[in-house]
């Protein structure tokens, strides 16, 4: 496969769960009772897209992504894929970061997922999947030694990384509640880094997946958010 043919890919999975035309649907309505089709229910949604805003559905319930309520699934429309550009050392350092700490997120929430029985940490942890692969593409395609290559679950190169991950996991041993927390660490962490590494970037693609990103760690956090809330 073509190296811009495979990133097209990993771009359009990456955008199906946090870029334009989000659809998280329950059942929907056929459409002789008046109700929309999904094809038109996905119309609907991406068009009523704005920002940061989103309409959801999860089972009717009204609660956003990755909250864990009732049946979901994830679709939506391709981003566009964006054209290369060039990084400098410090950001291609920046991106190849970027890919330790995506798989932090999804090491920590597929370990909170096997202890607890709160569904938001493994519908997060499917989704830093394809955020991984979205930045494992940009790393082949500007030549950056990918940092999570053969690691296995818990294991990082950045020793710093590492640290957190350990500081992490241990608190969200402690209880259910503690492990949510750490989930929101987690995500006003990227939230902030996200926004420092896509400033003065000269790079179309590498922003698109940075903004598609923070728009995820949003999105995450706000579900924490409602799990604390409870």
């Amino acid at each position: 496969m073509k190296r811009n043919t495979k990133f097209a890919t990993a771009i359009a999975a990456a955008a199906a769960v946090v870029g334009g035309g989000i659809l998280v649907a329950g059942p929907v309505g056929a459409d002789a009772a008046g109700g929309q089709t999904p094809s038109a229910q996905s119309a609907t949604q991406s068009s009523m897209m704005n920002g940061q805003q989103h309409t959801h559905r999860h089972g009717g319930n009204g609660l956003g992504v990755g909250d864990g309520n009732g049946p979901c699934s994830l679709t939506g429309t391709a981003a566009t894929t964006a054209p290369s550009g060039t990084l400098s050392a410090a950001q291609k350092t920046r991106l190849a970061r970027t890919a330790e700490e995506e798989k932090l997120a999804h090491d920590l929430y597929t370990a909170f997922a096997a202890r607890y029985e709160a569904h938001v940490f493994d519908r997060i942890a499917a989704a830093e999947t394809h955020h991984i692969d979205a930045v494992r593409t940009l790393l082949d395609r500007y030549d950056v030694t990918d940092p999570t290559a053969g690691k296995a679950a818990g294991d990082f190169t950045d020793a710093t990384v590492q640290a957190t991950y350990d500081r992490l996991l241990k608190q969200g041993t402690a209880s259910v509640e503690s492990a949510l927390k750490a989930g929101r660490t987690i995500e006003t962490d990227d939230i902030a880094a996200l926004a420092k590494a896509r400033s003065g970037l000269d790079a179309p693609d590498v922003e698109q997946v940075y903004d598609n990103l923070l728009a995820a760690s949003r999105m995450h956090q706000a579900a924490f958010d409602r799990w604390l809330s409870r």
